[in-house]
């Protein structure tokens, strides 16, 4: 669970540390660029038809449900739906591709079928190499997944310490968002799979616990799984991180306003209540977000959490 008084105060934080700042202002700008031209490619008015690889079943349903007439009614519907699942596919590798060198970390652009196949991100820190695949989501994997994931990491390890000149591999399985009990447990099968696939040199199991660790060929091994916040703190080396990166996307995508928001009746039960700032003194005033961007933090960071609470306001400083 977070709050909201947990989320201020990583957000002044934040707005207090200029290192930190300089970094938000740094992704913002990269992601600005990047997403307006990923926009400029998606879909548009001179599409064709068989780009949007409609389900005429569903189509006709969803018709149905909202009493359509009209083909061009349907049409309005099913734009934004491609929109959406093209952004699905190449989000993730925008985000690795700016945020992943912020903190040190080499982007890895392997072919299939080669031993980086399964890399997205390396570095090196002290005596260890570290090693990141990136996920977009808690549910992406299924069971033949998990287990070529954990053939991948057995059958690479000696080649990646050999490369690296290392006999110590950290070997992250991170997910861009969510949280572990969201997860459908196919990323934490990667490590019973590795435990079941040893015959011998299991040197912690992964019972109870997302991690494990082994040795193969003279190589020590930890394999871990990050999901959401935990992924982008590993990352970064400090807890700023997540809130450089929610800052990042929001300045670069959400433009402040000072206009009032109007009265708005949500479809979604406990929306209103997720993005409310109600409780949020007028007199809170940071310099990284304005005002009218925190209702949009709270709707970003819900990704990242199995619930929200207001929590105690008033232990925010900058609240007083």
């Amino acid at each position: 669970m977070l709050d909201k008084a947990t989320i201020l105060r990583g957000l002044v934080g934040l707005d207090r540390d200029q290192e930190a700042s300089n970094r938000a202002l740094a992704m913002e700008t990269d992601f600005r660029t990047r997403i307006k031209s990923h926009v400029a490619s998606l879909p548009h008015h001179g599409a064709k038809f068989s780009r949007f690889n409609t389900n005429p079943f569903v189509v006709m349903f969803y018709a149905l449900q909202n009493e359509f007439e009209r083909i061009g009614e349907i049409e309005r519907a099913i734009i934004p739906t491609k929109v959406f699942s093209s952004m699905e596919t190449s989000a993730g590798r925008m985000v690795e591709a700016i945020v992943l060198p912020q903190y040190g970390w080499k982007v890895v652009s392997s072919e299939m079928h080669s031993s980086d196949s399964v890399i997205d991100g390396r570095k090196i820190a002290g005596d260890t190499l570290c090693l990141t695949t990136l996920k977009s989501g808690p549910r992406c994997l299924n069971d033949a997944m998990s287990e070529n994931f954990a053939d991948a990491i057995l059958a690479n390890t000696s080649a990646w310490a050999k490369e690296a000149g290392i006999r110590k591999i950290e070997f992250t399985y991170g997910v861009l968002y969510g949280t572990k009990k969201q997860s459908n447990k196919k990323d934490w099968h990667i490590l019973r799979n590795i435990a079941q696939k040893l015959a011998s040199g299991v040197k912690e199991s992964p019972e109870h616990q997302w991690h494990c660790r082994f040795k193969k060929g003279g190589v020590d091994v930890t394999v871990t799984i990050r999901i959401g916040i935990e992924l982008w703190n590993y990352i970064a080396g400090h807890d700023l991180a997540f809130y450089e990166i929610c800052t990042a996307l929001l300045r670069s995508c959400i433009r402040p306003t000072d206009a009032e928001v109007p009265a708005h009746k949500y479809s979604i039960m406990d929306l209103e209540d997720i993005i409310s700032i109600a409780e949020i003194p007028s007199t809170f005033n940071i310099k990284i977000l304005q005002r009218s961007q925190l209702e949009w933090l709270f709707f970003f960071v819900r990704h990242f959490c199995d619930e929200m609470k207001s929590g105690d306001l008033a232990s925010v400083p900058e609240l007083l």
